[in-house]
Formats: structure tokens, sequence, C-alpha cells
């Protein structure tokens, strides 16, 4: 089985099928997004054609949207599915934050959460985005004490309440608008249909994958998982390889030349973060080039679906081309490939 070629296909890496990023974010379910200046690039190199305007336009618009959902940590998500995205993993993400607080003296008592939630609503109506920043200020100004820690404690509450997501950008920062003003109401589903939804796009954008990968991915419990699995096991062809159960879904591609190709994949990208395992396209020995042990990933040059090297954006403030460094080098990649991808990034940065 081909790993890297099938996956470089239904990441949308290889002949991608998507001209928006809304159809994207949706078709992949969610895309990590600790660097909001590399997720964006990470959407853009996953469709047909597209500039960072395109990118920015989707999150001006709320088609998609930047919160905590799933594991502990950012991710793009499209509108129409965070609201059952939250559902579904709110209070483990709720228990996991407050456990934290508490080993550090951070915990807030739940009338201390309400009245920042109230405060959140009054400021941020009628369509309000502000930063950070600007919220803190106006939580001081209420005499509810914002440090640091502890509004990194409110704000991650209020989204996995459902109060606050991402909103509109202001002056290049990141803020946070209601969700209610952003995204329509939608019909609730169950818990069920939420599992069944979350495996649809999980195995479908990164097929082939295990078990585990799956509940690496999802954060979900692994009965959770397994019963998701379940759930969609008519849709999911399990093939046996290295004594794993492997699921490719109906939906994926798994014929298409991907040979020949090089990317300049962002740090913390789904082809790299998506799974548990990565040995398949990143041999071991190299594993603390592309990322820490303490969940920092760093941006990676592939070459046929393998991780063969780093990038990073030009340190010459005059110059767009991006720098790289190969992990062996005694591996001979193509100068004109090479310039191909690079001038693919500085095209999407309009420069």
């Amino acid at each position: 089985m081909n790993i890297p070629n099938i996956r470089l296909l239904n990441q949308q890496l290889v002949n991608p099928l998507f001209r928006h990023p809304k159809e994207l974010v949706s078709w992949m379910g969610a895309m990590q997004a600790q660097s909001y200046s590399m997720v964006k690039w990470a959407v853009g190199m996953r469709l047909k054609s597209a500039t960072i305007q395109t990118v920015e336009k989707a999150l001006k618009d709320g088609e998609i949207l930047r919160t905590h959902v799933m594991r502990p940590t950012w991710h793009l998500v499209a509108a129409e599915d965070i609201r059952w995205m939250l559902k579904l993993s709110a209070q483990r993400i709720i228990s996991a934050n407050d456990s934290y607080a508490r080993g550090w003296d951070l915990d807030i008592p739940d009338e201390l959460y309400m009245k920042s939630h109230n405060l959140l609503e009054k400021i941020l109506c009628g369509k309000k985005s502000l930063t950070r920043q600007e919220i803190t200020e106006h939580f001081n100004h209420s005499g509810i004490e914002a440090d640091t820690h502890r509004m990194t404690r409110f704000m991650a509450r209020a989204e996995q309440v459902g109060i606050i997501c991402s909103g509109e950008d202001k002056g290049g920062k990141c803020t946070y608008a209601l969700l209610e003003e952003r995204v329509p109401p939608m019909p609730e589903i169950t818990k069920d249909e939420s599992l069944a939804r979350l495996a649809r796009s999980y195995f479908r954008s990164h097929s082939p994958a295990v078990l585990q990968d799956f509940i690496w991915w999802s954060g979900l419990p692994v009965s959770d998982a397994k019963q998701a699995v379940y759930l969609i096991d008519s849709e999911l062809k399990a093939e046996q390889w290295k004594g794993q159960t492997w699921y490719i879904h109906d939906a994926c591609r798994t014929r298409g030349k991907s040979t020949g190709h090089i990317h300049l994949l962002p740090a913390y990208d789904e082809y790299l973060l998506g799974y548990k395992d990565r040995t398949d396209v990143l041999p071991l020995e190299h594993y603390p080039k592309a990322f820490t042990n303490n969940g920092l990933f760093y941006p990676i040059i592939l070459h046929n679906g393998q991780v063969i090297g780093n990038w990073s954006k030009s340190a010459k403030k005059k110059c767009a081309d991006p720098e790289h460094s190969w992990f062996r080098q005694e591996g001979v990649i193509e100068e004109e490939a090479l310039n191909q991808a690079k001038q693919q990034f500085v095209r999407f940065l309009g420069k």
C-alpha cells in the first residue's frame, strides 16, 4: 500500500478538488491552527488556485472559524460544523483546562465564569470584533482580574460553551466575536450523528489511517472513537498492513500520479500532525528536525510524500524566496521543482 501517495491525493496536496476555503476545511473536518499565518497557507496550498486574500476573506466572512476544539488546541473548522464539534468535545476540554488550572493555582469559580460570559456578550454585541488585549482592558475596567493566565482561562471557557469564536482580523491581529452573531442557528444532531460526521471527515481526508491515528487526531475516548468507526463501517475499506488494520474511506482517491512533487508544508500541517505514527512519511531519526517533544512543529519539505527537509521565510526583508535545508545532504532534488514550490508560496502571499 502506497500510503504517502494516497494521503497526498486525499489531503488535497496533489490534484486538489476544491476552489473555496470553506469546501476544503469542511472536507478535512478540522485543521490544526496554532500558527495563524501558517494555517492560511495550509488551506491555500490545498485549493485549485488561491491567494492569501482568498483565505482571509473566508475568515472575515465567518465561513471558516478558528477556535479550540477536539483536542485543547487551535483548529480551523467550517462554520456549519462548529456547534456540533464543540458539543462533542467541550466537556473534555473544560475538564482538561480545569485540571491544569488547579495544578497552577489558577482555579476560577463558576460564578466568575458567568460574570465573564455576561461581560463578553455585552462588549461584543452588535457584531463587534475585539482583540484579546481590548477584551482584557474591558475585564480590568469591570473589576475582573485579568492577567495573562486568567484571560486564557476565561477565553477558553467562553469558546467551549459557545459564546465566542474568531472574529474579523483587526490590523492583522486575531479577534473574538460572538458565535451567535457569526453563525446562523443550526439544527442539533445526536452524539452518534456527530461521531459519524467526525469519523467520515477524518478518514476521507486522512486515509490511509489506523484507529490510533483517529483517536490521536480527534481527542475522543477510545470507546467513542471505536463507535465512530463502527457507525461508518459501510463506508470504509479495511486492509491489513504491517500487522495493523488500515482504513480507507469510499470517497478517497487511491490512484493518481503524485511522483515528482515537492511541497513546502507549513508548521503544524495535517499531513504530519494528523497521525499518531508518522514513520510512513518521516524516518524516526529525523523526528527532532520536524517537531519537538513538547509539540512544536516546524515547516517541512515534502518530496513524493516523504519529509526530507525544512524551510522558512527568508530572513532578508526584501527577499521573498523561502530558505531551505535538507535532512540528508546526499539527496538530490531538482532545483527547478524546488523553485516552483517556492514560487507557489510567494504567489500565494502576492509578492
